[in-house]
């Protein structure tokens, strides 16, 4: 059955009150593991953003989210942010593919670098 979008009910402000907590607390704690030096400043960027995202969440109103859901063939505005939270996996694990290929290159590099002056160092060494 589809609503239309005037008929749709608005968020109850319980639910909009635990997103706003459930974002306040996600973005605490990237502040604290940066802080801390657990989390790198070049990530952190993209999971305070992720927690301005749900923010933002928070305040749409029930027909933007429903009229979001259809714009990706949907009719359940959770499954549309389902979707999006899938892509925005799927991009985090590419991003992270590609700095650990690097990373192999570099740590390859360095291993044969070091070889190298070992056995230089063995040469000068003998003689």
């Amino acid at each position: 059955m589809i609503l239309a979008l005037e008929d749709i009910p608005e968020m109850p402000w319980h639910q909009r009150v635990a997103i706003v907590v459930a974002a306040g607390l996600l973005m605490y704690i990237i502040f604290q593991l940066v802080k801390k030096r657990r989390l790198r400043e070049e990530y952190s960027w993209l999971w305070l953003l992720t927690g301005a995202s749900v923010l933002a969440l928070a305040f749409v109103p029930q027909k933007g989210l429903v009229a979001m859901a259809r714009i990706f063939g949907s009719e359940n505005p959770p499954a549309a942010i389902f979707f999006l939270g899938f892509c925005f996996i799927a991009l985090l694990c590419l991003q992270f593919s590609v700095r650990l290929s690097r990373m192999t290159e570099h740590v390859k590099t360095l291993a044969q670098k070091i070889a190298l002056l070992e056995a230089d160092l063995e040469k000068d060494q003998k003689l």
